[in-house]
């Protein structure tokens, strides 16, 4: 069975007019997951991820942070990139309440995979600070409690988006019970991720040139990225599903197509098969052309469903 977790209060975060990390985003994508075919799937509405959880990758000064920011009627700047809105907070509570809440089940084995239609997004926000559209990292949340809570000594984290997850390596590059593979544009935002950057072993970056589409793509994740991936041997795998690097999106210059979004979550299921039971948590991270958006997320979600 396959989860999918959404809130309401993920479309109220509203960075504001012409911000490319947009509500449309989220609404674009959960459109698109409407279609009779995905009728199968099981909705739930995300919770909030608790200050304990949180506490597991960020310091409490961020936490209090990112919460104590509640303004009445505008948005306030974190940085040049990040804002937040009356409603960012929840927001940013129900992303990473998602990823936790999905962990949960899939361990439980109240389902197989899960897919978090939530924002804002997570991977670019390290420990202590909120970054490109960023608040929480939760992804980095989702494999903290993975480890706390149920006990796991192997947990992966796969990124496909565009830009490098900084803050997912940030938090876990000293933690070898998480390996984090990323496929990424090379030099762009945020100037990490290069293929010396290797934490403790557990870090496996694979940069792209601009320009590079289908093929180097997959080369990189099956010549590279893969092969470490069932060498760890993960007991659940998690994903950071951007969509950014797709041929139309503005932000970048790799040229994917919407096919190959369900051939790497084909690739990633097998290895969940091969040594997770299945287990998939992913969650949506970028992706700013909102046709391809909606194109790509329906294949990685279609290919999730997939048995």
């Amino acid at each position: 069975m396959l989860q999918l977790y959404t809130h309401a209060v993920c479309l109220q975060h509203d960075p504001g007019p012409g911000h490319a990390e947009s509500p449309a985003r989220l609404r674009a994508v959960l459109k698109a997951l409407d279609q009779d075919r995905f009728a199968v799937i099981d909705r739930v509405e995300a919770p909030r991820a608790t200050r304990e959880q949180l506490l597991r990758v960020h310091t409490a000064d961020h936490v209090d942070r990112i919460l104590s920011i509640t303004p009445a009627d505008e948005t306030v700047r974190l940085d040049e990139d990040t804002l937040m809105s009356p409603a960012s907070a929840q927001a940013g509570l129900r992303a990473a309440g998602a990823l936790v809440a999905a962990v949960d089940a899939v361990m439980k084995g109240s389902a197989n995979r899960a897919f978090c239609a939530v924002r804002p997004p997570g991977h670019h926000a390290t420990s202590d600070t909120a970054m490109g559209f960023c608040l929480f990292n939760n992804v980095a949340v989702a494999a903290a409690h993975a480890l706390a809570a149920h006990g796991l000594k192997r947990v992966a984290i796969a990124d496909f988006d565009v830009h490098h997850g900084n803050g997912t390596q940030d938090i876990f590059e000293r933690e070898p019970r998480v390996l984090f593979l990323s496929s990424h544009q090379s030099p762009l935002y945020p100037g990490t991720g290069r293929a010396e950057e290797k934490g403790v072993g557990n870090i496996i970056n694979a940069p792209l040139s601009a320009g590079d589409g289908s093929y180097e793509f997959r080369e990189l994740w099956d010549g590279v990225l893969l092969p470490r991936l069932h060498a760890f041997k993960p007991q659940l795998l998690l994903i950071s599903a951007g969509f950014d690097a797709h041929r139309n999106d503005p932000l970048a210059d790799i040229r994917l197509q919407t096919e190959d979004y369900a051939w790497i979550t084909e690739r990633l299921v097998d290895v969940a098969r091969t040594h997770a039971d299945g287990r998939v948590v992913s969650t949506l991270e970028g992706g700013y052309d909102l046709t391809a958006l909606a194109a790509s997320a329906s294949a990685h979600v279609a290919a999730l469903l997939e048995d």
